[in-house]
């Protein structure tokens, strides 16, 4: 959408829809009572309000790398398109947050959507809310020029909700025009700072809006009530793995998390915590670890996971239809964070389905660097995959003790697989003695590995400075400021950094090229045998081995090892 669509001369009736669309039931999940299972339950048997489901002891989190991986596997092998997990995705938000804040005390919403996926959640949760029978007013500072995000647009004016410029918004958000505000600026694939004019909003919001306003008092009970504060996935401002390290961020009354809680979520205090975004299939379950999350119940879009109203009312049941937006709601600080690790009492229990594909023989041809170059590309390709060339390589040291440590793939030719390294380092020195070694590439959405044994050698001094003179120009003064391995001298860190320093004075001319440093190179791993490796349900997994044939005959002879 052009950015002039959001100009103060296009603001959108708030008028009431032609035909008020009465809201689903809240989406709070019934208990299961111990004498009746769910598949022999009639509907007329559901409570309206009934508490949340037992979690499990250890409710499963998602790392950050994880949700991305996740992501991709729904748009990749799933079969989801980008605009159906956010159709999804938001009219969970939607459900969620009309169970806790209903039209008759929360009529007015502002939706903040930011220029990501989180935000195209955030615009369809409006669309559904406006024919919920909500009051929707949409800041969208950043829109996004796709078509799902200005199909999104669209709908929305067409609906009768309102784009409101964020400079009329203004500094105070008690001053802005809603009950509710739901935060959709950023999700869990956000880094960095925040740039204008997200920060002020988020700055905002965490002044006056949600727990956070209402525990200093930011806001007066009657006059100039706080909005309540729901966030979409993950808080704005937030790490998603560690949460609000800074502790003066974002405090939401309500969270809800899509596919399955991030890790940031266990220091939500919030009053309520949803889950939604009804996409999560049985295999990527199990594979993840998420097994054990309760089970949305019947038709529900949304499930109420807990949240300090649900801890705090006796019985079990959920806070009040005003939750989080009552004055003097505040939750209790978030936990302290752990000062021991987790035991992992789960480790034996954590396995996953291996069902992405298989091997045949009939799929290998007769070179294995072909097979290699194939499924390297498969790789290249796949979104959940950040660095196909990153493998592990392994070699051995004095009495033949292993050691191994993942370095990046930056060449391949007939003659192997090149990478490159300080000479004088741990590898170096272990290659130039002994140079037996292995690799191994693991790209996990795709559930394979191949494994590679060989003969490392040195390449030529002539392609070692032709690859160095290809490096960024801070990784040719780092390939001089380290002397890799050895111990750090001094203060440690700083000694280092001040080496650094120097050498970046020193060369400060970039007209002046950076020398080639003769401790530094390339190796070429020769393999004389490579395995291909494709997960199988059951663990009985495919692998095909090559093994490079002696003599003037030449070749590979290829065989199908036992899982």
């Amino acid at each position: 959408m052009p950015w002039r669509l959001l100009s103060r001369s296009i603001l959108l009736s708030l008028g009431p829809p032609r035909r008020p669309y009465t809201p689903p039931p809240p989406c709070r999940a019934p208990l299961r009572p111990a004498h009746q299972p769910f598949h022999t339950r009639s509907f007329s048997s559901i409570p309206d309000r009934l508490a949340p489901p037992s979690l499990p002891p250890a409710m499963a989190y998602l790392s950050k790398a994880d949700a991305a991986a996740i992501d991709a596997e729904l748009m990749g092998p799933g079969g989801f398109s980008l605009d159906q997990l956010m159709e999804l995705a938001g009219l969970s938000v939607a459900c969620s947050l009309a169970a806790e804040y209903p039209t008759a005390t929360h009529p007015r919403v502002l939706v903040l959507a930011g220029p990501g996926n989180n935000g195209g959640d955030g615009l369809v949760a409006a669309r559904h809310l406006r024919h919920f029978g909500y009051e929707v007013a949409v800041a969208y500072p950043r829109p996004t020029q796709r078509p799902p995000f200005q199909g999104l647009v669209t709908q929305l004016r067409r609906a009768g909700a309102r784009l409101v410029p964020v400079e009329d918004l203004g500094p105070d958000a008690h001053a802005w025009p809603a009950d509710v505000v739901l935060d959709g600026l950023f999700g869990f694939s956000f880094r960095g700072p925040l740039r204008p004019p997200f920060d002020a909003l988020v700055a905002a919001l965490a002044a006056g809006a949600g727990a956070a306003a209402r525990a200093t008092g930011a806001g007066d009970a009657v006059l100039r009530p706080c909005p309540a504060l729901v966030s979409i996935d993950v808080p704005s401002g937030w790490d998603v793995e560690a949460g609000d390290e800074a502790g003066d961020g974002l405090r939401p009354d309500m969270l809800v998390s899509l596919t399955a809680p991030k890790r940031c979520a266990a220091r939500f205090a919030g009053a309520h915590h949803y889950l939604g975004g009804r996409f999560l299939t049985p295999d990527l379950a199990a594979r993840y670890g998420l097994a054990d999350l309760p089970p949305f119940p019947g038709t529900q879009q949304c499930l109420r996971l807990g949240g300090a109203a649900a801890a705090a009312t006796s019985g079990g049941l959920s806070g009040s239809a005003h939750g989080g937006g009552t004055a003097g709601s505040a939750p209790a600080p978030a936990p302290a964070p752990p000062t021991t690790a987790p035991p992992h009492d789960d480790l034996p229990g954590m396995r996953q389905s291996y069902t992405a594909g298989t091997l045949e023989e009939s799929d290998a041809p007769a070179d294995p660097l072909a097979l290699f170059q194939r499924w390297f590309g498969d790789a290249r390709a796949h979104p959940g995959v950040a660095e196909p060339n990153a493998m592990v390589l392994s070699t051995l040291g004095a009495g033949s003790a292993p050691s191994a440590r993942v370095v990046l793939l930056k060449g391949l030719d007939s003659r192997g697989f090149a990478f490159f390294t300080n000479y004088a380092s741990r590898k170096g020195t272990e290659l130039d003695a002994n140079p037996a070694a292995a690799l191994t590439f693991f790209w996990e959405p795709l559930q394979r590995q191949v494994r590679v044994e060989g003969l490392a050698r040195r390449l030529p001094a002539a392609e070692s400075e032709a690859y160095f003179n290809s490096r960024p120009r801070g990784s040719q003064l780092g390939a001089w400021a380290s002397r890799q391995s050895a111990p750090v001298a001094g203060n440690g860190r700083a000694a280092l950094d001040e080496r650094m320093a120097e050498l970046e004075g020193q060369y400060a001319d970039e007209r002046e090229p950076v020398p080639y440093p003769e401790h530094w190179g390339g190796f070429v791993l020769e393999p004389h045998a490579l395995e291909f490796w494709q997960g199988r349900p059951s663990r009985l997994h495919d692998r095909l081995v090559y093994k490079r044939r002696g003599g003037e005959e030449g070749g590979w002879t290829l065989t199908r090892l036992q899982p």
